[in-house]
């Protein structure tokens, strides 16, 4: 073997071994991935995103939420005291790419479904100062009236199957008249929550969805899909 001095005194030499043992290193850590069925653990619950879920999350991204709200709630005490249990990998196993964020200029949004109202929502926003005074949140009000392109929203569950997402032959089928429905919270919404329960209603217009819908849609579902007491919540929040 190469001596220290010849190694050091060799830059080539000593590039060509430090390869090596980056190769070995990561085939060692990469390779037994290959041998799991998966890394994260399904957990009872979740699902794929309904629809019109799937429209508002595209509209949160293109918008940029991201930026300011993370969807990571961390094991620490004050965390879970203040937004919930504990955020799961599971949780995120549909999201591509995932929203945990990286800054909280406006709070963790990894619990926000159902702790509001739809009217809430909504005010907020168009508003967000009238109900958060302190808030340095621009206004949304134009997604209001916006309507929403759901031209594609069979092709877009397709490509998502296609990524290892279990949309059925059903739900694609179904998928158009599932997001207009949820998008009308008067309309008969027992299909939809045969195939996506839990999803909230929102109260747009029959017939015309708008992007607003889509992004309160999506707002509401975020962390109500797995029922944390069954995980011993209470006793994590002590």
């Amino acid at each position: 073997m190469f001596s220290h001095e010849t190694i050091e005194k060799n830059a080539l030499l000593l590039l060509v071994l430090t390869l090596i043992v980056i190769a070995i290193g990561g085939i060692v850590e990469i390779v037994p991935l290959f041998t799991i069925e998966t890394t994260v653990e399904h957990v009872k619950g979740v699902r794929p995103y309904s629809p019109l879920e799937m429209a508002g999350r595209n509209i949160y991204v293109r918008e940029g939420c991201y930026v300011c709200h993370s969807q990571q709630i961390r094991t620490l005490k004050d965390e879970v005291e203040r937004y919930g249990h504990y955020s799961l990998a599971a949780e995120s196993m549909y999201d591509r790419p995932f929203q945990w964020g990286s800054k909280r200029i406006g709070p963790d949004l990894a619990r926000v479904g159902g702790r509001y109202s739809n009217d809430w929502h909504y005010g907020h926003l168009h508003h967000p100062q009238a109900l958060v005074p302190e808030s340095l949140m621009p206004r949304y009000a134009f997604l209001a009236e916006t309507r929403l392109d759901y031209s594609l929203i069979e092709k877009h569950l397709t490509t998502q199957r296609f990524l290892g997402v279990p949309y059925t032959d059903e739900d694609i089928t179904n998928a158009r008249d599932d997001l207009l429905i949820q998008a009308n919270v008067q309309a008969d919404q027992e299909g939809v929550l045969k195939r996506y329960p839990k999803a909230v209603a929102v109260p747009g217009r029959p017939g015309f969805p708008t992007e607003m819908d889509a992004l309160v849609a999506y707002l509401q579902v975020l962390g109500t899909m797995v029922d944390f007491a069954d995980l011993g919540v209470e006793k994590l929040q002590q």
